[in-house]
């Protein structure tokens, strides 16, 4: 099995959570990730953090814009272990739920969709209304594993960092990839 992951970071509040994954699969090598960032998280990424695009672009192995329907991404021929989209719009989540492959993340989680491959999609919004519920429930359908962006705090984290590590690792048991980013339920 490959293991090439796909990151998307859509347009939502919660661009660390996208970042402090591509961070962490860079730390554990072994893992090459292709990388697609909505134009609205670009905006975010200047708001929320003290990155630059640029800056975030550098941790991928290989970026595309979310206009690029010749990424390799875009096939189901190409082999990945899965996607995550963190974090995941309420956009995002409705074109994926409808199978509305405009973007080149959409797109991609189709791909993961139709292939039987693994999609997470970290949603992040607050309060949700009936048509987020909806979307969840029909991309849930399909095969995607919703993963709200809600940390837990039994890991009694420190700092935001904590949170956002917790979370993160919570991404990556979905898609089976071990870790050591977070502390574990133990009873």
């Amino acid at each position: 099995m490959s293991n090439e992951i796909i990151i998307g970071i859509s347009g939502a509040s919660g661009i660390q959570y996208g970042i402090r994954l591509l961070e962490a699969l860079k730390d554990m090598r072994g893992f090459e990730t292709h990388l697609v960032i909505s134009e609205s998280a670009k905006k975010l990424i200047k708001i929320e953090t003290d990155y630059s695009v640029r800056d975030v672009e550098s941790l991928g192995d290989h970026v595309y814009g979310d206009d690029d329907f010749t990424a390799p991404v875009a096939s189901g021929s190409h082999r990945s272990k899965g996607m995550i989209i963190a974090p995941c719009s309420m956009k995002t989540l409705a074109s994926v739920a409808v199978g509305m492959s405009d973007t080149l993340i959409s797109r991609a989680a189709d791909v993961c969709l139709k292939e039987k491959r693994p999609l997470v999609l970290m949603v992040r919004e607050t309060p949700l209304n009936l048509i987020h519920i909806e979307n969840m429930a029909r991309a849930a359908r399909a095969g995607a594993s919703i993963l709200p962006a809600c940390p837990a705090f039994y890991p009694k984290p420190d700092s935001i960092e904590d949170i956002t590590n917790f979370m993160a690792g919570r991404a990556l048991d979905l898609l089976g990839i071990g870790h050591d980013m977070y502390r574990r339920w133990k009873g």
